[in-house]
């Protein structure tokens, strides 16, 4: 049996060149480590720029909450390092929504040498859609869904029971509902790619629109720290319009399907 020489073996396959980008293991390595040395300068330059604004973004946080608490009441806090560590918190989420474009920036430059063309334009969208679906979220919890909350806690105000909430347990509460409503808020984007790839229809979520009125309530009591229905219908309102949004969504990108040609056609 003829032996082949080892300098006739490749050294690297072709799979394995597609998957690096073209690029040797330490210099791939390498470009990693270089981005996340970027990534950890402009998270640190962030933080710097949060600390400078620190109070006003601090008033800002906490206005929905001051507005609607009893003449001579205020916010408190117990633990002697409550506030500072309160303020810390604040400045590193800052500091992290600041420098989140160059964050997804280098991501992208990690990622761009990997994907086809199609994939760069899907990319691109995926990232404007999620953060246009998280904004919209955190501005329904600052303007309506918190300061609505707050004004039903502080309705059991009275003479000999006083209203004044801890700083860190309104902050906790603010941003549990920022991350909820951000997440329920990604439903139009979620549908978009599926509907792209043609895992969902605008006929499968109309026909399953009962079931889904259902897990929003769910989910809508589970987000609000309240049981009362006029509370969870604050915010399940918003997750029915986006789900018919959704439906909308899916029946403008879905593509028909060979075996079922008229499922993405309107109900």
């Amino acid at each position: 049996m003829a032996l082949i020489p080892f300098a006739a073996i490749p050294s690297r396959s072709r799979a394995y060149d597609g998957l690096l980008g073209g690029k040797t293991l330490l210099e791939h390595l390498d470009e990693i480590r270089k981005r996340l040395v970027y990534a950890a300068i402009a998270l640190a330059l962030g933080v710097l720029i949060g600390f400078a604004f620190i109070n006003r973004v601090f008033d800002f946080l906490m206005r929905p909450t001051r507005q609607v608490l009893p003449a001579g009441s205020g916010l408190v806090y117990t633990d002697p390092g409550e506030a500072f560590s309160l303020y810390i918190e604040i400045a590193l989420l800052l500091g992290l929504v600041i420098a989140m474009p160059f964050l997804l920036y280098q991501v992208w430059r990690l990622l761009a040498p990997l994907m086809p063309r199609k994939g760069k334009t899907l990319a691109f969208a995926f990232v404007l859609f999620t953060t246009l679906g998280f904004v919209a979220g955190a501005a329904f919890t600052h303007y309506v869904a918190f300061p609505y909350m707050m004004a039903f806690f502080a309705s059991f105000n009275a003479p000999d029971l006083v209203f004044t909430p801890k700083i860190d347990d309104v902050f906790d509460l603010y941003l549990k509902m920022l991350i909820g409503m951000g997440a329920v808020f990604q439903m139009p984007t979620a549908v978009f790619f599926l509907a792209k790839v043609g895992m969902v229809t605008a006929r499968f979520l109309w026909r399953s629109f009962r079931y889904a009125l259902l897990l929003i309530f769910i989910v809508a009591a589970v987000i609000t720290p309240t049981g009362d229905m006029v509370t969870q219908s604050i915010f399940a309102a918003p997750m029915v319009a986006l789900y018919l949004l959704s439906i909308a969504v899916a029946w403008a990108v879905g593509k028909p399907r060979a075996a079922d040609s008229d499922v993405d056609e309107w109900p």
